[in-house]
């Protein structure tokens, strides 16, 4: 099965795109395009991949599904196209981002940069149905980014995992904490950030441990 993905992590994920359950995905995915309105936009299904190449990956930052307004998703979890006004979670990950390591809030939600240095922005749903939330849950996306997350564990040495929120801990529970930083916190949302997520000081820690390893830092 051909799958137009960057070429280091067609090379690292080549055996699952091969496994049943992802023929099935494929399947069910290609006729949701066809039937219905679905975001992203098919060509920005595996935009976190292709942005943030596996040899490149220095951070991993877990979303749960994809932004199901218009114009909103564009591949990379918590990121907005440029001019669609900031969702709540990403305003206050901004105002998390502002106080911990002085940066001012872009004028864009627009995530793009990070990934382009590292960040990997994946969402553990790469796909949804315009308005409905959680409509592609559980049709083998969930299994695809899990195998991503464990590549990611056995091949990479001094990964930053970020995880905002309990089921995106729960995602990462398996992650080698001797090798990797782990780092979590409730979700940003505005009904769980006030409880922890503001002050967690996620973006200044992870560059700390990048350039306690010798990995050039993020620019946040």
């Amino acid at each position: 099965m051909d799958v137009k993905i960057e070429a280091s992590w067609k090379e690292v994920l080549t055996n699952e795109f091969e496994k049943d359950y992802f023929k099935n995905l494929t399947k069910f995915v290609h006729e949701e395009y066809r039937t219905s309105n679905v975001y992203p936009p098919a060509k920005l299904i595996f935009n976190a991949f292709d942005q943030c190449p596996f040899s490149q990956l220095k951070v991993v930052i877990l979303g749960q599904d994809p932004y199901h307004g218009p114009g909103q998703a564009h591949g990379l979890c918590f990121s907005v196209n440029d001019g669609i006004k900031f969702p709540p979670s990403l305003r206050n990950i901004f105002k998390e981002m502002q106080n911990d390591v002085a940066k001012p809030i872009p004028q864009s939600g627009n995530l793009t940069n990070w990934a382009k240095q590292g960040v990997l922005l994946l969402n553990a749903t790469l796909t949804v149905r315009a308005g409905q939330a959680g409509s592609h849950q559980k049709k083998g996306w969930e299994e695809f980014t899990d195998a991503v997350i464990h590549k990611i564990n056995e091949q990479k040495e001094h990964v930053v995992f970020i995880l905002w929120g309990s089921y995106a801990i729960k995602k990462g529970e398996f992650i080698d904490q001797s090798k990797h930083l782990v780092l979590t916190s409730v979700h940003p949302s505005p009904l769980s950030a006030s409880r922890g997520y503001f002050g967690n000081n996620h973006f200044s820690k992870t560059n700390a441990f990048l350039s306690e390893k010798n990995i050039p830092e993020i620019k946040w």
